[in-house]
């Protein structure tokens, strides 16, 4: 099933995930990919099976943490890029607005903020938007609010914190579906971004076929080392038979 979804899906929206402009929204085969992430794998072994491929520093930092101990999700980034003003612009909404509602089926929010803990760029409006186009969750590197009703949504948010003042005259967003860093990571548009509980991870197109097939084996194999050590096995033998901890 995991290999069919591959071999479908990705031949279909991998066409240039770097790119705003070849966007589309997500396929079948992609939605089905993220169910089967999101139902069997966890982001602890896609970090290890992005280990195993080189990609080291792909975990967000532990600063970000979920608003609830039940969200997750999987999708394909779509970026917004906001600094930090200390005046308040013409226009202080209009950019912001045209990011969300530019995002597309299938993609999570990744919001960059440098760091910054002025204000929380991300409330129930936007999670309200986001879901209504379709989007599987966001990472927001910096502070949100209205959380209660975010919560009330059932849409996944990962955030450094949390504060009740709007951004206006705060933030602005400067840019979006452009390279930006999160929680320590750059994040480019299309990546593939695997949230839960553990953490964020951020997987690069051009290795998600061999992260999530060396992700699947290893839950394979940590479900039967977990059966043998239930029954009395000692670890070292079993981590000798499977070579997983």
């Amino acid at each position: 099933m995991l290999q069919i979804s591959l071999a479908s899906g990705y031949s279909a929206s991998m066409h240039n995930p770097s790119s705003p402009v070849s966007r589309q929204p997500a396929t079948a085969a992609d939605l089905e990919l993220f169910a089967l992430i999101e139902s069997t794998l966890y982001t602890a072994v896609i970090c290890d099976a992005l280990d195993e491929l080189g990609y080291r520093d792909q975990a967000m930092r532990e600063t970000i943490r979920p608003l609830g101990p039940n969200c997750c999700f999987a999708g394909w980034a779509r970026t917004i890029s906001y600094a930090d003003v200390y005046h308040t612009p013409a226009d202080p909404y209009g950019l912001e607005i045209e990011a969300i509602d530019s995002i597309l089926p299938g993609e999570a929010v990744v919001v960059s903020t440098t760091g910054s803990v002025r204000n929380a760029p991300w409330g129930e409006l936007l999670s309200t938007a986001a879901q209504s186009r379709g989007g599987r969750g966001a990472v927001v590197d910096g502070l949100v609010r209205d959380v209660r009703k975010i919560e009330a949504l059932g849409f996944p948010v990962f955030a450094r914190g949390i504060k009740p003042v709007d951004s206006k005259g705060r933030g602005i967003v400067m840019d979006y579906s452009v390279p930006v860093e999160c929680g320590g990571v750059l994040v480019s548009p299309g990546d593939l971004v695997v949230a839960d509980y553990d953490g964020v991870v951020s997987v690069p197109p051009e290795v998600v076929p061999d992260a999530i097939r060396l992700a699947t084996e290893r839950v394979m194999k940590e479900s039967s080392s977990r059966k043998e050590l239930k029954t009395g096995a000692y670890l070292r033998d079993v981590y000798k038979k499977y070579g997983v901890l």
